[in-house]
């Protein structure tokens, strides 16, 4: 049985080190603070998740303990990368190639 929980705690820390490589690429390639805020946020999320859930299999971790680190980063992750979007948005960061911007009509949107 601990066999398989190592072989798992394995393809966990593949596939967290592959989003978190992800992450990083979109930091760096994407063009605008917005995508690449949704490239950290939601990727770089994940993959440190994955570790967890590797580091819960293979150390002495406790279920509950990591389950909380969990919990916190799902919660945590999204909304500070909301919070940084909409921080660069009242700072009048541009958006590169725009489709549409649904707070331009805003009074207080860049106040």
């Amino acid at each position: 049985m601990q066999t398989i929980g190592e072989i798992l705690a394995i393809l966990a820390v593949i596939v967290g080190t592959a989003f978190s490589i992800t992450g990083v690429l979109g930091l760096v390639r994407l063009p605008d603070v917005y995508t690449r805020l949704h490239a950290t946020g939601k990727v770089g999320v994940f993959g440190v998740v994955l570790l967890l859930i590797a580091a819960m299999l293979i150390t002495p971790l406790s279920v509950g303990k990591g389950l909380v680190l969990i919990g916190l980063l799902l919660i945590g992750g999204p909304v500070t990368a909301h919070a940084l979007a909409s921080a660069a948005y009242r700072l009048g960061l541009p958006l590169k190639r725009a489709v549409r911007d649904d707070l331009a009509g805003r009074n207080d949107a860049r106040s």
